[in-house]
């Protein structure tokens, strides 16, 4: 994994590390959106189907997002000090534990696709479409962990390219597959399932293939080794109890919009949908923060750090009031794109409005994130959510309470996002974090 970038103006560096960040994340929340709009159009039951499903997947997905962050911060610190044969072993390390993870996370999805899609489905038809789309894609798990693991390693040596063709090509195929299954085979939901288990896939063995070509020409063995191995899980400790806190702050909000009826579940699948594409879009320079940040902290330049933290807080603010401004301004048609119903519809429009309010905060709070990643602050970035998630459940308990409705939801998760910026922010304005070398 070896090859050192030269310091370059700060700007070029971010966008060095961004942009093609950009576009391989984007990818990823569209192959979603086509998802969702073709579910969506099979009917109202079945788009609250996907709904259920998601959150479970997105769950085993967010807890295990560690496998790239982590791996992208450790690897980055080595490749930025030198050290390409220790960068290596520790991609290695990432793969061998993602492949682990795999196994035995998806194999659980599968035994409990029925009873949490009946625990979490807010009428029994959807409950059977949940567990439908549940039970297909657990196959796909192993490959969701690999690539994200894989994705790690490649960033943390400023490989974007890679990550963006195979990201980019999983999506062009998947839309094209679901097309297929869902409606020229009339496989439905399962349908859609199936298309997604092999295009994640794919791009998990295009991702790994290449991470072992990488770390092979440096002269890293690819056998599994224990050490690596339980490093990379020792690392992944605190990310995993930061993102716990995020996934349940999304349970807790799912299993509350379930209680408002069918329309309000699927309407709240369509916001979450959306709000995970502007969140995409905003991690691009969350993953410049974590590259960069593992890279100018490894190399020992404190100040060099400094200069590109205020650069993307900057720049995470203002991407995130560009994508709030266009959210907004195509809420009254985006509804259509992906359901018919007038009922989904009336509640839709408010929720999309209420969640573009909060982008420009969100942008300031995903850098923020990416960049204690990076220097490794872990330990705090998992106390950090634990204290926003105590913030934002009494409030959007109360919404479920009260009936309140779901855009009274997305304002209590607007909420939690002004929660985790007071902690982020208050981090940054400190020493404790920038550890060198």
């Amino acid at each position: 994994m070896s090859g050192a970038a030269p310091r370059v103006g700060t700007s070029r560096q971010i966008l060095a590390v961004a942009v093609p960040a950009f576009a391989a994340l984007v990818a990823e929340p569209v192959m979603l959106l086509a998802d969702t709009a073709m579910i969506g159009h099979l009917g109202t039951a079945e788009l609250a189907g996907l709904a259920v499903a998601s959150v479970v997947l997105t769950t085993i997905a967010g807890l295990c997002v560690f496998l790239a962050y982590g791996t992208t911060a450790a690897v980055a610190r080595s490749h930025g000090a030198g050290r390409a044969t220790e960068a290596g072993s520790q991609a290695f390390g990432g793969v061998w534990l993602a492949a682990a993870l795999g196994v035995v996370l998806g194999g659980l999805a599968l035994v409990v696709a029925e009873p949490v899609s009946g625990a979490l489905a807010s009428s029994p038809e959807v409950a059977d479409h949940a567990s439908t789309y549940l039970r297909i894609s657990a196959a796909g798990v192993p490959a969701l962990l690999l690539a994200l693991a894989a994705t790690g390693a490649l960033r943390g040596v400023l490989d974007l390219r890679t990550p963006l063709y195979a990201t980019v090509s999983a999506c062009v195929a998947n839309v094209g597959l679901n097309a297929v299954l869902i409606y020229a085979l009339g496989w439905g939901v399962g349908g859609a399932a199936l298309g997604t288990v092999i295009a994640q896939w794919g791009a998990a063995t295009w991702l790994v293939v290449t991470v072992v070509r990488r770390a092979t020409a440096d002269g890293v063995s690819p056998r599994p080794r224990l050490g690596p191995v339980l490093a990379a899980a020792r690392a992944g400790v605190p990310l995993l109890l930061r993102t716990a806190t995020l996934r349940v702050a999304v349970l807790l909000a799912t299993a509350v919009a379930a209680t408002f009826g069918d329309a309000s579940l699927a309407a709240y699948q369509v916001t979450a949908i959306v709000v995970t594409f502007c969140a995409f879009a905003l991690d691009a320079i969350a993953i410049a923060g974590q590259t960069l940040t593992g890279r100018a902290l490894g190399a020992g330049d404190a100040a060099l750090t400094r200069s590109l933290t205020a650069q993307m807080v900057r720049w995470g603010w203002g991407l995130g009031a560009v994508i709030g401004l266009v959210l907004a301004a195509l809420t009254p048609w985006l509804p259509a794109a992906f359901t018919s119903d007038p009922a989904v519809v009336d509640v839709l429009v408010p929720a999309l409005l209420a969640a573009a309010v909060v982008q420009p905060l969100s942008g300031a709070v995903f850098v923020l994130d990416g960049v204690l990643i990076g220097a490794g602050d872990g330990r705090y970035l998992a106390v950090a959510g634990a204290i926003a998630l105590a913030a934002y459940a009494p409030f959007a308990v109360l919404a479920g309470a009260t009936d309140a409705g779901l855009t009274w939801l997305w304002v209590a998760y607007a909420g939690f996002i002004a929660a985790r910026w007071a902690t982020l922010e208050h981090r940054r304005r400190g020493e404790r974090w920038l550890v060198l070398g």
